[in-house]
């Protein structure tokens, strides 16, 4: 006896011994056995609370929901069984929403046991394979399942299919100031772009490089061409991009512009030198402009 109960394994183990879920060989309700496909109902499916993915793209949203009006489901969600009538969503997140959206009663759906881990996992790995997370997401996911699973990188990399090297780059990407994080997740940079203001130490030059992406849709080689140019008191130039000032720079010229209610350029150069240039259009805004110095003619 003891042996067969060795040879169960931990998959039927933890069904047999979990407290936390009403599992048996059938479903209570004597219909569904476990790992089946079901039709059940809608409403009886509660969200997945470690559910990875936070944005859903409404216009897909709306298509899917007609394709399943016309269509159906032609792939069932996964869930596990928290007790009587009672079930919890691991993935398929997306064809839920729809399904009710088209009026659906009832969906196709696989069932299994998992715990806590299993469906913070489960959720993170069915998202990433069908690239249905932003790179935000996957950092957040990636590090929810470091700290709450305790797993050391070389396991999570492992377990999502990723480079050790691929998964710290997701990861540091938390690291970055909030107004990148949130240009990450609303796909106006790309991972490419973020990893390269990473390597900036100082977040006001980060701002500031990220506001110049937005202005002259820089790509990633150019930004990277910026970074390594980045030296304290000088410069940041590329090939192809005028100056990017450096923070006190940016501060001062500011200053002006609002002092002096003008235009106002100021340019360095490589050495270290520069000038501060203010044009003006007239002899009228010519005199206005020297009399906020104390000028005279």
């Amino acid at each position: 006896m003891q042996g067969k109960k060795k040879a169960l394994g931990r998959g039927l183990s933890a069904i047999l011994e979990s407290p936390e879920t009403d599992i048996t060989s059938r479903d209570i309700s004597g219909e569904y056995v476990v790992g089946a496909i079901a039709h059940l109902p809608v409403e009886n499916i509660e969200p997945n609370p470690f559910q990875p993915r936070t944005r859903f793209n409404e216009e897909e949203l709306a298509e899917l929901t007609l394709s399943i009006q016309a269509q159906g489901i032609i792939q069932p969600i996964t869930v596990r069984k928290m007790g009587y009538d009672k079930y919890q969503l691991i993935s398929g997140e997306r064809r839920l929403k729809a399904a009710r959206l088209a009026g659906l009663s009832e969906i196709p759906t696989f069932i299994r046991v998992a715990n806590d881990e299993q469906m913070l996992e489960l959720a993170l790995v069915e998202n990433i394979q069908r690239a249905e997370l932003n790179p935000l997401e996957i950092a957040i996911s990636f590090q929810r399942l470091l700290e709450e699973c305790n797993l050391k990188q070389e396991e999570l990399s492992q377990k999502v299919g990723k480079d050790r090297s691929t998964v710290a780059n997701y990861i540091r990407l938390l690291k970055l100031p909030t107004e990148i994080q949130v240009a990450i997740r609303d796909g106006k940079i790309s991972m490419g772009h973020a990893r390269a203001l990473i390597t900036i130490d100082d977040i006001k030059t980060q701002i500031i490089i990220l506001h110049r992406i937005f202005e002259k849709k820089l790509s990633v080689r150019q930004v990277e061409d910026i970074v390594r140019g980045l030296i304290p008191g000088r410069p940041i130039t590329t090939r192809k991009e005028s100056v990017i000032l450096p923070p006190k720079f940016e501060q001062v010229r500011e200053n002006l512009k609002k002092q002096l209610n003008a235009r106002v350029d100021v340019k360095l150069h490589a050495k270290g030198d520069g000038t501060i240039i203010i044009p003006f259009r007239s002899d009228e805004e010519f005199d206005r402009i020297v009399e906020k110095f104390g000028g005279s003619q």
